[in-house]
């Protein structure tokens, strides 16, 4: 589909960093998009931990971290935008009573594709007590376009696309994020050239 196409969506997609990128916040990043329209894009960078663990995170926010599995789990540089706000990516929860479409948290996008994303401190307390959604990723801040800028962005070569999946956030280690989700596409990076070029 044609970058400049108004009816694309990329939510749930990644959009994986070319070699060229400039811009040190993004170089070698993999980019989980939550929303795409017409009205911009919102996503996770999903690959460059910062130096805090969510047993830190926690500490911080004076909660216990209830969960074993995830004390030495890494808090992710989202992006650039409200680096100070967590936000949380996690596979869909299902509320025991309320129907499947129903959040279970107070302020949670669902995401096509079996995936939520919470930005309320009530998923952090779940956690706490050892509940809450078995497969999470944590990150301060978030990445954000306006209305046609990842268009443009995309148009330029700038970022590749594929489908997300849940297995490369979840379950690939971190420093393997960006080949696998390159290999999601048949490619490796050395097949990529760092000057962008227009076909």
């Amino acid at each position: 589909m044609p970058a400049d196409d108004p009816s694309i969506n990329l939510t749930h997609h990644f959009l994986i960093a070319m070699p060229g990128m400039q811009d040190q916040a993004f170089a070698r990043s993999v980019i989980y998009l939550c929303e795409h329209s017409a009205r911009g894009a919102l996503g996770l960078v999903i690959n460059k931990p910062s130096d805090i663990d969510l047993r830190h995170l926690f500490d911080k926010v004076e909660l216990p971290l209830g969960r074993a599995d995830l004390q030495r789990t890494p808090v992710f540089q989202g992006g650039p935008v409200q680096t100070e706000r967590g936000f949380v990516l996690h596979e869909a929860v299902l509320a025991g009573s309320a129907a499947p479409t129903e959040p279970v948290y107070a302020s949670t996008m669902t995401i096509p594709g079996g995936l939520e994303m919470t930005t309320s401190k009530d998923v952090l307390e779940a956690l706490s007590t050892g509940a809450g959604p078995r497969k999470v990723l944590v990150s301060l801040g978030y990445s954000a376009w306006a209305e046609g800028q990842l268009e443009s962005e995309l148009a330029e070569n700038s970022w590749l696309t594929v489908e997300a999946d849940p297995a490369v956030i979840f379950d690939t280690p971190v420093e393997q994020r960006y080949d696998k989700a390159l290999s999601l596409l048949g490619l490796q990076s050395w097949m990529l050239s760092p000057a962008a070029g227009h076909a």
